[in-house]
């Protein structure tokens, strides 16, 4: 049992140690020292339902209604490049990148943005649905030892980004930073949108 809940956990760790929409943007409010709760509560949350899902048998059904991801493809690219160019207006404009400058966000905001950027990626279908249920249904009854691994690796995770980045903000003091930062996750969900309209 432990070593299934470690392959679990060490898997769990794969997928989401991946600089994707969702990272960007924890790591970012983060540093920012804005929201940090809420947003890693959301993750984690979305995590526990969509591995539980798929573990139990969601990803049967999204097997035999292979539709539904190009729908999501394109609602997902389409929302990941309007993020990167919201980015890339924040980096054109330094003044209003630093941590106690322009507008805040609200918790509620906060909230729907990482579920939008979370539940929109048909990549965190693919992965955390299709990939982590079918792993997981291959060590029988087992498999709610996977489970338990990598909901752990999720916790560990989306805890250790959110709080730990607070460590780089004496480097994001000056505005050059922001700028910087913001022009890399222009540039990662400008072509993760492109990507999914491609695809």
């Amino acid at each position: 049992m432990f070593q299934v809940a470690l392959t679990g956990l060490l898997t769990g760790l794969a997928l989401i140690v991946a600089v994707g929409a969702q990272n960007a943007f924890l790591l970012r409010q983060g540093i920012r020292g804005e929201q940090v709760l809420p947003i890693v509560l959301t993750c984690l949350l979305s995590d526990v339902v969509a591995i539980t899902l798929g573990v139990a048998g969601l990803g049967v059904v999204l097997e035999r209604w292979p539709a539904v991801l190009p729908v999501a493809q394109v609602l997902g690219g389409l929302y990941l490049i309007a993020f990167g160019v919201h980015a890339a207006m924040r980096a054109w404009k330094p003044g209003k990148l630093d941590a106690g400058e322009g507008a805040a966000l609200t918790p509620g905001r906060a909230v729907l943005l990482t579920l939008a950027l979370t539940w929109l990626n048909p990549h965190f279908y693919l992965d955390a649905v299709l990939m982590l249920g079918t792993v997981a249904n291959s060590f029988g009854t087992d498999r709610w030892w996977f489970l338990a691994g990598t909901l752990t690796a999720s916790l560990l995770w989306f805890f250790g980004l959110g709080f730990g980045a607070r460590l780089l903000r004496g480097l994001f003091a000056r505005p050059a930073a922001w700028r910087v930062l913001d022009s890399g996750i222009a540039v990662i969900m400008g072509a993760l949108g492109i990507g999914l309209l491609a695809h």
